[in-house]
Order: structure tokens, then sequence, then C-alpha cells
């Protein structure tokens, strides 16, 4: 007599001692893992369509079928025109199906600006500002940017041949790029001048570093040597990072504000180690700051915190404009500490009203976001950024305690860092529980994602709430409200999770006695057994090698 019974997870038992292999057929649905949920790509390759069907070749117009009687085609170019407002009406119901941008807390991207900031913006929309010599005042505002941000991370001014230099950037992605780009071709010319090989450069971080990492070593054939996090420790460990430094080392990149946790990196300590280092071994191995989020919090709230160029080792620092520098997607910014940090092959000059105009860019064509950076300087100014950081910490404190009251949850974010709550289920079951609650939130509009941890911390599952200006008071209070409702939900749906038991006595015929297998029906089901040695499958998505994650 055996019996058996299946859970959520496709795996059976049997108690008889016995181990089966089975097949179910209109048995029972089995779920497979949900680690594909994490896989958020920042970019999607679109891949073009072959034929369809009718029904999905093209756009249903709904309200848009007062104006146009055909649907035009999905995929290819209409053969005619259409009414201005079929188009626009068409467009905008397609883009009532996306998320709302103000509940979405995945997200560092800023989501709210002033109607005076968005007005700015619209009546420059049509400027590309790159062009220096048709757009002069914009190339102004662009230089007035890189030298609020320069003395905002304290660089130094003493001379003309240590003046701090800097770019305007579609993001910090790119600032980062840039940056790397400029210490890859010093460390060449150094190699070169020595005599010495250049073709196998590396660039030391953290685990827990931003995707644009990994593509910038992909791309520019730079290898990436990552410091593995551990459990309870998600952060780049400085000792292990120099440890991992040697002669083809372009420089080691520190992250202010992880996008796992918003934890600060201890930049000092890594200064400290390194300039060790390089005295015992002759090698000037410098520092990156990432600073993409932590940049335009940290100056505000930590004055007295040394991560910038307070540090003789850091030469360069990339930070995201939109992101709490408050503008939205599309400008970022990277700063260096002086000229000679940045090789002059690498830089273009440009006739600018007569002049010389250098720049040093991946992209050519640019928004008018450094317009609207440009006001947010203006009108906030240190006091203004000093009020908006410290009403973010605010209600990431609020939320973070009200998640404590819970008892559910672990805080994995720290007091002092971002503006970020990152949260872990407490007990067994965590990752289910965790992608189960960031689904179930969907229904009340919430876009708070779970992920798992990067590698040997991959074992935690974290959900993660960005405060931003926007989420005030009134939302964290509602969040929480329905964190507690959709908590409720996905724990009774874990407990009701159907268990089906079923007794069974098997006799075999005297064909099959010795023939070590058979098969056995039941009404509505059928069972193939077979016997086999004693196994338990877990059934997972395999998540491919590299970074799969990191919200920009």
């Amino acid at each position: 007599m055996w019996n058996w019974w299946l859970q959520e997870e496709p795996r059976v038992c049997l108690s008889h001692g016995t181990w089966y292999k089975f097949i179910f057929n209109q048995f029972v649905h089995i779920h497979h893992s949900k680690d594909c949920r994490n896989l958020k790509p920042r970019m999607v390759l679109s891949v073009v369509q072959g034929c369809e069907e009718e029904s999905s070749s093209v756009v249903s117009s709904v309200f848009a079928s007062r104006y146009v009687q055909d649907p035009p085609p999905r995929y290819k170019m209409p053969e005619k025109s259409i009414p201005k407002e079929a188009a626009y009406q068409i467009v905008h119901d397609e883009l009532l199906l996306d998320g709302l941008p103000r509940l979405n807390l995945a997200t560092f991207v800023t989501t709210w600006m002033e109607p005076e900031c968005d007005k700015l913006m619209a009546e420059a929309i049509n400027k590309n500002y790159v062009d220096m010599d048709e757009y002069p005042v914009t190339t102004e505002l662009q230089n007035r940017c890189v030298n609020m941000i320069a003395k905002l991370f304290n660089a130094p001014s003493a001379d003309q041949t240590k003046q701090a230099v800097g770019v305007g950037t579609v993001g910090s992605s790119e600032a980062m790029m840039l940056a790397g780009l400029a210490f890859k071709k010093k460390w060449q010319n150094k190699r070169k001048a020595q005599k010495k090989p250049f073709d196998k450069p590396n660039i030391v971080t953290g685990a827990n570093v931003q995707v644009c990492w990994e593509k910038f070593a992909r791309y520019f054939e730079v290898e990436l040597k990552e410091v593995k996090l551990r459990e309870g420790y998600y952060v780049m460990d400085p000792v292990k990072a120099v440890e991992m430094v040697d002669e083809n080392t372009i420089c080691v990149a520190a992250i202010l504000g992880s996008t796992f946790n918003g934890e600060f990196e201890d930049v000092k300590l890594l200064n400290t180690l390194l300039t060790q280092k390089n005295k015992r071994t002759g090698w000037d191995t410098p520092i990156h700051v990432d600073a993409a989020s932590g940049g335009f919090v940290a100056p505000f709230l930590y004055p007295e915190l040394e991560w910038d160029f307070r540090l003789p080792l850091v030469k360069s620092i990339n930070v995201s404009g939109h992101k709490y520098g408050l503008v939205y997607a599309g400008v970022g910014w990277a700063i260096w500490r002086s000229k000679e940090e940045l090789p002059e092959e690498l830089i273009f000059h440009i006739n600018y009203l007569g002049g010389d105009e250098p720049t040093f860019t991946l992209n050519f064509s640019k928004g008018n976001q450094v317009i609207a950076q440009y006001y947010q300087f203006l009108r906030m100014g240190f006091e203004g950024y000093k009020k908006v950081m410290s009403n973010c910490m605010e209600s990431a404190r609020i939320l973070r305690e009200g998640l404590e009251k819970t008892g559910r949850f672990q805080i994995i974010s720290k007091e002092k860092g971002v503006p970020v709550v990152a949260f872990a289920f407490k007990g067994n079951d965590r990752k289910n529980l965790a992608f189960g609650l960031s689904k179930a939130l969907r229904n009340y509009g919430w876009i708070v994602p779970a992920y798992t941890m990067p590698a040997n911390a991959e074992n935690v599952t974290v959900l993660r709430v960005v405060v931003r200006e926007d989420f005030g008071r009134q939302l964290v209070e509602r969040l929480l409200f329905h964190i507690g409702v959709a908590l409720k939900e996905v724990t009774d749906a874990a407990s009701s999770v159907p268990m089906i038991r079923l007794t069974v006595e098997m006799k075999a015929d005297e064909s099959e006695m010795n023939a070590g297998e058979g098969t056995l029906h039941i009404p509505a089901a059928s069972v193939h057994w077979k016997q086999d040695k004693p196994e338990t499958v877990d059934t997972q998505v395999p998540i491919m090698d590299g970074k799969t994650k990191g919200v920009c």
C-alpha cells in the first residue's frame, strides 16, 4: 500500500520507503519556480515579427473608431494617414495599461517635478543641446552645473593645473563608462611607456554593482573582478577588494548607494587600504565612486562622511541627475578630480563661437534635461535639497517602522544610506512569500520589486521600496495598509494550497511481477510509475550567468 502527496513544489514522496518518478496527466497543475520575476532588463531588444494571426496583426481602436474605420497594422507602417485625434487616442488608450509612475516604487528615477520646470522642458523640447554653437546658453548652463557639482563633491581648486573637469551625459551609466574609458586609456598609456603588457585590464567591484558595469566590461574588453557578497553583508568588503587588486587593475569601483539595499560602501577605508598597498607595490591604483544614487544624498544629509574628492585616491565620480538630482530621466554627470585624469586623446574639440569647446561623450544627440537640472539647483539651493532628502528619509523611517510592527519582516537596508527600505520575510518559504507579496501589491497599483541577492547571498529574497520626493507620508500609510491586506491574502493562499493524499492498493499480475514497472489507471487521471533511486527534484528556472537586475 502506498501513500503520496503533492504540494505546490513539483516533488513526490511515497511512504513505502521506495521513491518513484510520476508523470501526472489531467491531475494537478504544477507551478514552477518564480525566480524569473527578478529578471528586469534595462533595455529590450525588439524582435521583428513575421506573419501573424489576423487578430493580433492590427492595433485595436476603441473611441478612435469614430475617426477611422480600418484599424492600423501593428508591426508595419500603415498605407494611409489617419486623423491626429485618432492617432492620439490609439496611443493614449494603449498607454493606460502602463503602471502609474508615482506608484512605481521600484525605480530611483524622478517621477515628479514642479510645473514651472515641466514648462521649461516643454519650451526647450526641440533643442539638441549637444550642438554647442547653436545653443550656447544651454551649454553655459551645463558648465554651471558641472561647477556646482564639482564643488559639492569637494573637488580641489587650488590652481589651474589641478582644476576639476566634468561633462553632462544622458545618465549615470554613460557617465561611469566615460570614467572607465579614462581609467583604461591612462593605464594603457602608462603600461606602454613602461614597455609592459597592456592587453589585460581589470576593474575590481562588488557583486552588488549595477548592470552597467558588466556592460562596460564586456563592451570595452575589461575583466570584471567582483567581490562576492555574503548573507548579512550586502556591499563590497574593502579588505577583500584590495586583496584582488593587481598590476592590471585600472581602478577599484566603490558604490555610494547600492541598488539592492541603498547602503553606502566604506570609501574611506578603501582609500586607506589601497594607499597602503600602492605604497608596498609601487602601483598607483585609483578609486572611482559610482554615486549614481547617493551623490545627491550624502552631501546634504551626511556632510561629515568622507567619500568624495577629499580622499586622495578618488579620481572620478559619476552621479545621476535623474535620481535624487530631482530631474526626469535623461541626465547624468561625470566629474574628474583634475584634467590630468582625463587623457587628451579621448577629448574631441569643437569650434564654439570662435573658441575651442572640448567634449567627451558616447552619445551625440541629447535632450534638454540639463535645463531642468540647472532649474533645480537654482530653485532648491543647498537648503532645498537638504529638506527634500530629510523628508525622504523621514518617510523611509515611517515605512521601516511600520514593516517592523508586522513582525513578519527583517529590514535589510541601513538607516544611513539613500532613502531605500529593503526587507525580507522571516522564517521559511521566504522566496515564495516575497514574490507573492510583490504580485499581490500589483492589485492595488503598487510596483514593489522582489529579487534575489547576488552570488553567495542568493538565498536571500528581498523586496525594495525606493522613497522619492513624491512618496509622502499619506502614500506611505496607504502602502502599509495595503501590505497588511496583501500579507493576509498571500498567507491564506500559501496555507490553502491543496494537499492531495491518495491511498492506493496495487496488485501486479504475474506478467508484471518482475518487470520493475507498470501502469496504474485511476478515473480522471493516469499515473505511470517506474522504480528509481531515491531522489528529490527541485524545479527552478535557471538564471543566466551575469547581472540580471539593477533598477536604474
